[in-house]
């Protein structure tokens, strides 16, 4: 069986587990969680990086920094994991759907100004498949209305928008290391403040409301409990695992880019037959080859492709059902504005297998039985 995924892993990882366990110290904060905090904020420019125990968590964060009230509004797409819609309901916020583009099936920058309203806080885009959404005009309709922005970049970290490293451009930006990441410690993330404002406070929420950390720093005689807080703190057992890959993140990032092209080049010939479209990357966008999707004809289509490939022992799968028609979505948000794409191209995107080091006798199956079905 060809798995949709693999969890990466370079080798290093059982070592630097061991050395956490021998220098006695894995919970939160340890030697190696400092390591990648500081790539991160060293790698892509970020004013402060702090691990967390998930991508969920860091949104979680961010939302909570944003301050927002029971009144307020967050904008954000429907074509989303629930993480980024929970943390905003977590903070009290209602959700605010608008449609997506077809193209990257990012957020449309140019439906998000009609759904603002004066209870509008947060837009919240969400850099889908790694590709950028359009930060410039997004971060223009933020400082025009006044509103913070919060970047999902769960699935972007390496990825970049005109040179600048994705989450790092709005207030904050959040990762995810979960297994199916492109970096993995299992469970885990990381929440990036870019508003220097905001790193004090950071710390505080995420050291289950104490001054602990500034207290380590000596810039405070004691801790106290000082403000609300939670518990947001990677183990270093964790951090080790992540930081034998952050290591080798070049080396992770251009053999998944090989993967990823390698796919793109052999369907070009079914987009020009019609049968799929391939993703599209904008200019000035890098990519991080996170996924490797196209979408079919219809839902129809792809239900009966992925029961093709699975009879050929290739695991295959869609992607979200969008967010403002499920139970909850309903519960606690709305959609504004025509669902033109979301549901749609939502039915009929598919996801192919794509991890680092997938075997290339793999990867040439993957290929063929792909052309093999849409040549039928």
């Amino acid at each position: 069986m060809i798995h949709f995924n693999v969890p990466p892993f370079v080798g290093k990882e059982f070592g630097y587990m061991k050395e956490a366990v021998e220098n006695h110290k894995i919970c939160g904060d340890g030697p190696f969680t400092k390591k990648c905090d500081t790539w991160m904020e060293e790698r892509f420019g970020a004013k402060k990086a702090l691990l967390t125990t998930s991508g969920s968590t860091a949104l979680d964060m961010a939302a909570l920094l944003c301050g927002l009230k029971p009144s307020d509004e967050v904008i954000l797409p429907s074509f989303t994991f629930s993480s980024t819609a929970n943390s905003f309901v977590l903070a009290g916020a209602s959700l605010v759907f608008v449609d997506v583009r077809p193209d990257t099936m990012n957020i449309d920058e140019a439906k998000i100004e009609a759904a603002i309203t004066d209870k509008t806080k947060v837009i919240c885009p969400v850099h889908y498949a790694g590709v950028a959404c359009e930060m410039d005009t997004i971060m223009e309709i933020a400082k025009k209305h006044n509103l913070m922005v919060v970047e999902d970049a769960a699935q972007a970290v390496m990825s970049t928008y005109k040179g600048k490293a994705l989450g790092t451009i709005g207030d904050f930006g959040c990762f995810s290391f979960h297994e199916t990441k492109n970096y993995s410690m299992g469970e885990g993330g990381a929440i990036l403040i870019n508003n220097p404002d905001y790193i004090e406070k950071a710390e505080i929420l995420r050291e289950k409301g104490t001054n602990r950390t500034q207290f380590f720093r000596g810039q405070v005689a004691k801790y106290n409990w000082v403000d609300f807080g939670d518990s947001y703190l990677q183990s270093d057992l964790n951090a080790a695992y992540l930081w034998a890959q952050l290591e080798m993140a070049d080396e992770i990032n251009d053999n998944r880019l090989a993967t990823w092209n390698t796919y793109y080049e052999a369907f070009r010939s079914l987009e020009e037959e019609g049968h799929v479209t391939l993703p599209t990357i904008p200019e000035g966008c890098v990519h991080n080859a996170h996924m490797f999707y196209f979408k079919t004809k219809d839902m129809d289509i792809r239900q009966d492709f992925i029961k093709y490939m699975r009879e050929n022992d290739i695991l295959c799968v869609f992607h979200y059902v969008p967010l403002h028609s499920a139970p909850a979505g309903l519960k606690f948000g709305r959609f504004v504005g025509e669902d033109e794409h979301t549901t749609p191209d939502s039915d009929r995107l598919v996801r192919l297998p794509m991890y680092y080091n997938i075997d290339k006798e793999d990867l040439k199956k993957v290929i063929h039985k792909t052309i093999a079905y849409f040549e039928r």
